[in-house]
C-alpha cells in the first residue's frame, strides 16, 4: 500500500507548467531582442560563448529538482503491515457556553478563551477517547459529533465564538438535551458530559434535562466561569479589540455574574462535580484525571496499517541535482566549439 503523508504539497506540481511557460517567454523575449540588437551570423561573434542549450538543460535540472522536492515534501510512504486494533475509551461531549457575556476577561484573556484552551489541552491528551462539541447560546448546535480525529476537532474547536450560534442567551437544558440525543448508545461505553458557562440566565427545565442525562448514566460535571461579583460584557471589534461595553435600553453597563449555584445543582443532580474556572489552574485537566478512573469500554476496530517515509528516495536526488546546477555555467563547452569550428557549423 502506498500513500502520501502530506498530500497537500503536490498541489505545487500545478505551478510547474507556470513556470515552464515563464522560461519559455523569458527566452522568446530574449532572443527577439537579441535578433533586433544584431543578426544571428553576428550573434556568434559577440556572444561566443554563450550557450541556448545549456540554458535550458541548466533549467531542466532546476525544475526536476523543485519536482522532487515537491514529493520530498508529501513524504511518500509505504504500508509495510496492516491488523485490527481495538479501540477502547470513553464518550465526553463537551458544552460550551458562547453568549456574548462568556467575553467578559475576569478570566484572561477571556471566559470563552480560557475554556477553548482548556479544551484543546484535554484534546492533545486524549488516546481513544471520542470527544464531541455541544455550543450554546440562545440555542444549542453540534459543532462536531463525536470523533477520535483529534486534528478535525482542534480545527472545529478553534472555529467557536458568539457568531457560531445567532440567537443569544444560555440555553443550559437545551444544550444537555441535545448532547444527550447526540450520544451513540448502540455502544456501551461510559458517557460523560462537561459543561463551560457563566450559569447566567439559564433558559427551559434543567431539572428535566439533568433527569434524562441520569436516567443513560451520565455524569456531567460543569465549570463555572467568572466573577460572582459581576464585570461588565465588552464589544469588540473585528480585530478582537474592546471598543465599548454592552448597555441595556437605559444605557447602563451590563454587568454580568456567575451563577453557581445552577451549575452546582447540575452537577450534584447528575453525579458529577462542580469547578470554579481560575487563570492559574486548568479544570479539565483535573477532570480529565478523575475521568481516568473510568473503565474505558471497546467500542469498534480500527484497521491500522504500519507505514515507512520514502521521502529521501526524492530528497537525496533533488539535492544531487541543486549541486550539479550549482557548478553548470551557460557557456559552450570548449570542446563543442572546437568540433564546430574544425566542421565548420553554425553556432546559434
Amino acid at each position: 500500500m502506498f500513500r502520501f503523508a502530506h498530500a497537500e504539497y503536490l498541489n505545487g506540481l500545478y505551478f510547474i507548467p507556470v513556470l515552464i511557460a515563464a522560461f519559455w517567454y523569458i527566452m522568446r523575449n530574449k532572443s527577439k531582442l537579441l535578433d533586433k540588437f544584431a543578426a544571428k551570423k553576428l550573434q556568434s561573434v559577440l556572444l561566443p560563448t554563450y550557450s541556448k542549450g545549456k540554458s535550458i538543460l541548466r533549467f531542466g535540472v532546476i525544475l526536476l529538482a523543485i519536482i522532487f522536492l515537491l514529493i520530498a515534501a508529501a513524504d511518500p510512504q509505504v504500508g509495510t503491515k496492516i491488523e485490527n486494533v481495538k479501540q477502547t475509551g470513553i464518550d465526553i461531549y463537551i458544552i460550551l457556553d458562547v453568549s456574548l457575556s462568556m467575553q467578559a476577561q475576569d478570566i484572561k484573556p477571556s471566559r470563552l478563551e480560557k475554556a477553548k484552551l482548556e479544551i484543546s489541552n484535554l484534546i492533545q491528551q486524549l488516546k481513544g477517547d471520542r470527544i464531541g462539541l455541544v455550543v450554546f447560546a440562545g440555542e444549542p448546535f453540534v459543532q462536531f459529533p463525536l470523533t477520535t480525529d483529534y486534528s478535525a476537532a482542534n480545527l472545529f474547536l478553534s472555529a467557536a465564538d458568539a457568531s457560531t450560534v445567532p440567537d443569544q442567551g444560555t440555553a443550559i437544558a437545551a444544550a444537555i438535551n441535545m448532547a444527550n440525543k447526540s450520544f451513540s448508545y448502540s455502544s456501551k461505553t461510559e458517557k460523560v458530559m462537561v459543561i463551560f458557562t457563566d450559569g447566567e440566565d439559564h433558559e427551559g427545565n434543567l431539572s428535566d434535562a439533568i433527569d434524562e442525562a441520569k436516567k443513560n448514566n451520565i455524569k456531567i460535571y460543569t465549570i463555572g466561569l467568572g466573577s460572582p461579583d459581576g464585570v461588565p460584557i465588552p464589544i469588540l471589534n473585528p480585530q478582537g479589540q474592546t471598543v465599548g461595553f454592552k448597555k441595556d435600553q437605559d444605557g447602563n453597563v451590563i454587568l454580568t455574574k456567575l451563577d453557581e449555584s445552577a451549575l452546582k445543582d447540575i452537577a450534584s443532580g447528575s453525579g458529577g462535580k462542580y469547578m470554579r474556572g481560575a487563570n492559574d489552574r486548568d479544570e479539565l485537566d483535573m477532570i480529565y484525571k478523575d475521568l481516568s478512573g473510568i473503565k474505558k469500554t471497546e467500542f469498534g476496530e480500527k484497521e491500522v496499517t504500519d507505514f515507512e517515509d520514502r521521502f529521501y528516495y526524492f530528497l537525496i536526488p533533488a539535492i544531487l541535482l541543486l549541486i550539479i546546477e550549482f557548478f553548470m555555467s551557460e557557456r559552450k563547452s570548449p570542446i563543442v566549439t572546437m568540433l564546430n569550428k574544425k566542421f565548420g557549423i553554425e553556432q546559434h
